[in-house]
């Protein structure tokens, strides 16, 4: 294991997940009305619907699946599923879920750079965040022929292994993941990376659960009067 290794995964995550957490307290206390997510629906409905229905539904099921299976230790799913199958089935349900998010990222991202109008009211800032997500998606899908390429589970013991490790501030985490592919180390160097980001841009919007909505009441609209014609009266 040589330095870059240890930094990118035994340091750089808690410097991530501590930028993280200060900055998004901090842009909640000093700006809470930046925290949206910014939808440019009314500037152009085309393809609005399915692109961020796609993503929306895509990109939860991946992060879902991403806090289930590196945070579960071993011991608690062994005795239901063996490592293969569970390998297996994070193969098979992230390629699913992975392509429903492409397919809606692809649209959103065509639209953000072909409408005149969405170019002209985004920022650079927007486009950036979204080029990265796609790079993410992308190489979360191409792990997918590397993880087939040996289905032992070997690898995704290590990486749950360094999750693991990370959360519960464990040293040698790290050591880990050393010897694993390079693709895995991308994507998990990225994904620190958009965690790290998240508290500039509109990513923050993710982290608001809005439960209140489960008990808000019910919307009183009144049926409008109609005019009274003064002159016939």
């Amino acid at each position: 294991m040589d330095f870059v290794d240890f930094f990118l995964f035994q340091i750089y995550p808690y410097i991530a997940l501590g930028i993280f957490a200060i900055g998004c307290w901090a842009r909640f206390d000093w700006g809470a009305y930046t925290w949206r997510s910014g939808s440019s629906q009314l500037l152009s409905p085309r393809g609005m619907r399915l692109g961020s229905n796609a993503f929306h539904i895509g990109i939860l099921a991946i992060l879902g699946g991403h806090l289930v299976g590196l945070l579960t230790p071993h011991w608690l799913y062994e005795y239901v599923i063996s490592v293969e199958n569970k390998q297996l089935l994070a193969m098979i349900v992230g390629g699913v879920f992975g392509l429903v998010c492409l397919l809606g990222m692809t649209i959103l991202l065509l639209r953000r750079l072909l409408d005149v109008r969405i170019r002209a009211t985004g920022g650079g800032r927007d486009l950036a965040v979204l080029i990265l997500l796609y790079a993410q998606l992308l190489l979360g899908l191409s792990s997918i022929f590397v993880s087939a390429q040996h289905l032992d589970g070997s690898e995704m013991l290590a990486l749950s292994g360094w999750a693991q490790h990370v959360v519960t501030f464990r040293p040698g985490a790290a050591a880990l993941v050393a010897g694993t592919h390079w693709i895995f180390k991308a994507h998990i160097t990225l994904g620190l990376t958009l965690i790290l980001i998240t508290p500039f841009t509109r990513l923050v919007h993710i982290w608001s659960i809005p439960l209140s909505y489960l008990r808000r009441p019910y919307q009183v609209v009144r049926r409008r009067q109609p005019a009274v014609d003064y002159a016939k009266r």
